[in-house]
């Protein structure tokens, strides 16, 4: 874990909560990137601009496909050793995994509500480890469920495709999730990630979201600064339209 890199995330929470306020924060989903270069398209999408890298990992169990694990992680981050890695793990038994990937150099452990029947435990094991804590919920799933975990967790990530592969349509019948969270929650981080892109932004970014997960509108793009820079400026365009209003 970059030591660093971690403080400053925590520094940047502690302003958002006196601020009264979230803050607005771009992570590319590397799902769809070359991996066999990976390395060099991560410090690629660091350099324009990202604030953390999302990676995806599958079991072939929790969901339908299978991508990389512990040991690539390892060895992603020493090629990459200054980004925030917020690991999304779509795994059946999450509990099996977060001494490796704590290990391995990740910074958030976000697991699915519906993977776990000890979710209590889970967020206390993750904590140990040293990781910020993250909790998904797929798109069936109540929002309700998450409820009484919010207050232990960093994060809470509303899927807006079903999970497991990329290149979905956004779903934007979720977010009713985002906004009751946002709602009662004023400076909980809320992340969306599933067909987030220039034409969904603003449907995300005006119901609460801010930490925004965005696939293929930003690796598959040329120019992945300025889809990412349109992001930012949605998103921060709402976050300061929804703090106004709630005042």
């Amino acid at each position: 874990m970059c030591y660093l890199v971690y403080v400053t995330y925590i520094v940047q929470s502690s302003n958002m909560a006196s601020s009264g306020c979230c803050k607005c924060m771009i992570g590319p989903s590397i799902l769809n990137a070359d991996l066999s270069c990976l390395a060099e398209e991560c410090n690629k999408l660091l350099e324009c601009g990202a604030d953390y890298l999302h990676l995806d990992v599958m079991d072939g169990h929790f969901v339908p496909n299978l991508t990389f694990g512990a040991p690539l992680v390892k060895c992603l981050r020493k090629k990459v050793p200054s980004a925030f890695f917020d690991m999304h793990m779509m795994v059946a038994n999450p509990e099996k995994w977060v001494d490796d990937m704590a290990d391995a150099g990740a910074d958030q452990y976000t697991f699915h509500i519906e993977a776990t029947d000890r979710p209590l435990e889970l967020i206390q094991q993750i904590k140990k480890a040293g990781m910020k804590v993250g909790v998904g919920v797929k798109p069936n799933t109540p929002v309700e469920s998450v409820l009484p975990f919010v207050d232990l967790v960093d994060m809470v990530l509303i899927m807006t495709v079903e999970p497991g592969f990329g290149g979905q349509k956004f779903m934007a019948n979720m977010m009713p999730k985002v906004k009751h969270l946002r709602t009662k929650y004023k400076v909980l981080d809320i992340e969306v990630d599933g067909g987030v892109g220039i034409q969904t932004i603003e449907t995300a970014a005006q119901a609460g979201a801010n930490m925004i997960v965005s696939g293929s509108a930003v690796v598959k793009s040329d120019k992945p600064k300025e889809v990412m820079d349109t992001l930012r400026e949605v998103t921060e365009k709402w976050i300061k339209i929804n703090s106004e209003a709630s005042q």
